[in-house]
């Protein structure tokens, strides 16, 4: 998705059981992609508790509707969490 939008991953709309750790590597990788491309990016992944992938939900008036997106290899992040570390603050975006 990042490959495509100029902005980063913008209300991605996910099932809330989705494990802290993914979610977390998540943001890592839209991170990641940012630096190499020298360019701000941020991410609005929403967990909607109960949803399965392929279900429809209304955040109502202007926000519009989103389909609960499929997210894959959720025990593989886990270990890359654990392992630490600190992101810098975003210096580049001084650049934007």
């Amino acid at each position: 998705m990042t490959r495509v939008c100029s902005v980063g991953l913008d209300r991605v709309a996910v099932p809330g059981d989705t494990p802290a750790e993914t979610l977390s590597a998540i943001i890592a990788d839209e991170m990641a992609i940012g630096v190499i491309n020298d360019k701000t990016t941020g991410v609005r992944i929403i967990p909607i508790p109960g949803a399965k992938p392929g279900d429809r939900v209304e955040f109502g008036g202007l926000f519009g509707s989103a389909v609960v997106m499929e997210v894959r290899n959720t025990g593989a992040s886990a270990d890359f969490v654990r392992f630490g570390g600190r992101i810098p603050a975003p210096i580049q975006s001084l650049r934007n």
